[in-house]
C-alpha cells in the first residue's frame, strides 16, 4: 500500500509539475487552424514523445549527471528552483517562461507541426518535469521502482492524450476562470514540491543545517 501511495505522490507531482490542464488555451490556440484529424495526429505525437522524454529521463538522467560531475544533492536544489519559479508563475495564472518564451510561441505559430516542439518539449515535458523524473529515479534505485514510475510516466501521458483529444469540450466546460483556478492549485503543489526538492538537497550538502 505504502508503494502504491508512493507512486500516487508521484503520479500527482509530475501532473502539478507538467501543468496539462493549464497548458491546454496553449494548445488551442496553436491548433485553432487544424482539423479534427490534425488535431488527434498531434496530440497522438506529443503524448507519445512525452512519454518518451520523460522515459529517457528516468533511465539515463543519473548518468548525465554523473558524466558531468553532479551530484544529485546540487541537482535537487537547482531542479528546485527551477520548479519553483514555474509554480510562483502558475500561482499568478501565467504561464511560465522558464518553460514557454513568447518567442517559442511565436515560432510555434509559424511552424508547420507542433506536436514535438513546443508541445511536447518544453511545454509538457519541461526543465521541471524532467528534473521530477530524475530526482524520483534517484530516489527509487530497485528495477521494481523503476518500473513503476514507467508505469506511472505512461499513466500521465495517457492521461494528457484522452484530456487533449477532449481539449475543446474541456475548454469550454472549464473556461478560463476554471482553467486559472486548476492552474493556481497545481502551482502551490509545484512550490510545495520545489521546496521539498530544495530542502533535501541543502541537508545533504550542508549535513550540520540539519
Amino acid at each position: 500500500m505504502t508503494e502504491f501511495s508512493n507512486y500516487l505522490n508521484s503520479f500527482i507531482a509530475l501532473f502539478a509539475v507538467s501543468n496539462p490542464i493549464g497548458n491546454l488555451p496553449i494548445y488551442l490556440g496553436l491548433t485553432a487552424d487544424k482539423s479534427t484529424k490534425e488535431r488527434q495526429q498531434t496530440i497522438k505525437t506529443a503524448s507519445f514523445a512525452f512519454a518518451i522524454i520523460l522515459l529517457v529521463s528516468l533511465l539515463m538522467g543519473q548518468a548525465i549527471l554523473e558524466a558531468f560531475g553532479i551530484s544529485i544533492a546540487s541537482f535537487r536544489v537547482a531542479g528546485g528552483f527551477i520548479i519553483f519559479l514555474m509554480g510562483f508563475h502558475m500561482l499568478q495564472g501565467k504561464t511560465s517562461t522558464v518553460s514557454h518564451t513568447k518567442e517559442e510561441n511565436q515560432a510555434a505559430q509559424e511552424a508547420s507541426s507542433i506536436a514535438i516542439v513546443p508541445l511536447a518539449l518544453p511545454l509538457l515535458a519541461g526543465p521541471g518535469t524532467i528534473s521530477s523524473v530524475i530526482v524520483f529515479a534517484h530516489n527509487t534505485q530497485s528495477w521494481s521502482g523503476k518500473i513503476g514510475l514507467a508505469i506511472v510516466i505512461l499513466a500521465l501521458a495517457a492521461f494528457i492524450f484522452i484530456a487533449y483529444s477532449f481539449a475543446p469540450a474541456i475548454g469550454k466546460l472549464l473556461g478560463k476562470t476554471g482553467m486559472n483556478i486548476v492552474t493556481r492549485i497545481m502551482g502551490l503543489i509545484t512550490m510545495a514540491i520545489a521546496v521539498e526538492f530544495m530542502a533535501n538537497g541543502l541537508e545533504a550538502l550542508f549535513p550540520g543545517w540539519k
